[in-house]
């Protein structure tokens, strides 16, 4: 695509400008120098005004004092002449064929930020970046991934949050691991309890039998010994009495075997147990808390790990999306919205940088216009703006700009409204053009 620059211009009582005539470079820096208030400006403004329609039209056109009308004449690269002339004012546009044409002509190659590059660098960063992402085709694809990544980011950070809470929450809890894994049930004890109470009655009974059973022995040998005095009389029941005894003397011997056997179990550690059950089971809860609060910090863990992998993933295909977009500028890029170069946002990059990024991004507005304006370029010490016009002549780029200097880098100086000549340092004050020579 031709990129169409500007080849000549010749301005006449515009502003502060008298008369002034200027060449510019072909690719670089034309730079239009002079001290404050000398008419630089005037010469952008001009420009502007020439190509951009009335729009950019000064309030106070015409020069102060001079009753001549402004005369505003440029020749571009396509070989268009573009003037403004005449009380009104009035555009005429004639291309190398001697056609005429109007500012519709104009406004299909001159880009509007080219000639007012303020109105992009006064935009915040988030609106340099979208105008950087629409002209690259990739505005609504990033958008959609940003809106992506903001959600999945948000609700990651809400898991995150609930993980640490239950992480904390669960270092907090206190573990005991004398305690059981359940809670202790009283009724349980209490039966426990019961059935031994139950069991140490019967050995009672059985002991009391005993006594009992012995007691009985010795008063039947008591009679025993009654009867031996009447054995004679008493023969009969002394057999009886001897059935009895034998009878009972067995059972005695088993009673005896039996309660040698038996083994008292103290219920101690239960009544202990009763009384302390609340603390224990404190104890199980504890844990059971305990494990709880790990468990769940443990599946939002999980959560938050497969968040921060589909998080990579789509910060992964914005990445990729910018790196494979037609960028105009290497080093340039787009995160989170806002506009980056060799990782800077705006405000933290140099005012040559700013000056760089915005002119590759209206050039790419508009690849048709091969001119861009600057105003005020002492910003930059002279070997950043020999970088500066370096990369504009690699670029292909043609900027006409102003600076507060008299210096060997200015290709014109302007005093009061005229060129001055660098040789004579006398101005130039009449307008070549009038007579043929330009």
């Amino acid at each position: 695509m031709e990129q169409i620059k500007i080849n000549k211009l010749e301005i006449e009582n515009v502003k502060r400008v008298k008369v002034v005539q200027l060449k510019p470079s072909e690719n670089g820096l034309t730079i239009i120098g002079g001290n404050n208030n000398q008419g630089k400006t005037s010469v952008l403004d001009s420009i502007a005004w020439a190509l951009g329609g009335n729009r950019y039209k000064p309030s106070n056109a015409t020069r102060e004092g001079s009753i001549i009308p402004p005369n505003l004449k440029i020749t571009m690269s396509n070989g268009l002449i573009v003037e403004r002339k005449g009380k009104n004012s009035d555009l005429k546009v004639i291309d190398p064929n001697g056609e005429k044409a109007g500012q519709q002509l104009l406004d299909s190659f001159v880009e509007e930020l080219a000639l007012n590059l303020p109105k992009f660098m006064n935009q915040t960063n988030k609106e340099k970046a979208n105008t950087l992402l629409q002209i690259i085709g990739v505005g609504d694809k990033l958008f959609e991934l940003e809106q992506k990544e903001t959600e999945i980011y948000n609700k990651r950070h809400a898991i995150g949050q609930i993980k640490d809470q239950k992480e904390k929450f669960a270092k907090e809890q206190t573990y005991y691991p004398d305690a059981p894994q359940t809670l202790i049930s009283a009724s349980d004890l209490i039966k426990k309890q019961q059935n031994i109470l139950a069991k140490n009655g019967e050995n009672q009974r059985q002991r009391d039998n005993l006594r009992t059973l012995v007691i009985e022995q010795e008063s039947d040998q008591e009679a025993f010994k009654n009867i031996e005095e009447k054995i004679y009389e008493l023969e009969a029941k002394k057999k009886e009495v001897m059935s009895r005894l034998n009878d009972r003397a067995e059972k005695i011997l088993n009673a005896k075997k039996t309660v040698e056997e038996l083994n008292d179990e103290s219920t101690a550690e239960l009544e202990a147990s009763i009384e302390n059950i609340e603390k224990i089971n404190e104890k199980v809860r504890a844990n059971l808390y305990k494990e709880k609060a790990e468990e769940d910090a443990k599946k939002y863990k999980e959560q938050y790990d497969s968040l921060t992998s589909e998080l990579s993933d789509v910060r992964k295909k914005k990445t990729e999306l910018l790196i494979n977009a037609n960028l105009p500028l290497s080093g340039l890029m787009v995160e989170d919205g806002e506009l980056l170069y060799n990782g800077f946002k705006w405000d933290n990059m140099s005012g040559a940088d700013q000056l760089k990024v915005s002119t590759a991004i209206v050039r790419k507005l508009n690849p048709s216009c091969g001119f861009v304006l600057m105003d005020k370029l002492e910003q930059m010490d002279l070997d950043t703006l020999k970088d500066f016009g370096a990369w504009l002549e690699s670029e292909g780029l043609q900027v006409i700009a102003t600076r507060v200097s008299k210096g060997d880098e200015c290709s014109i100086i302007i005093e009061d409204g005229y060129v001055l000549d660098k040789d004579s340092n006398n101005v130039i004050d009449e307008p070549k053009w009038k007579a043929g020579e330009f």
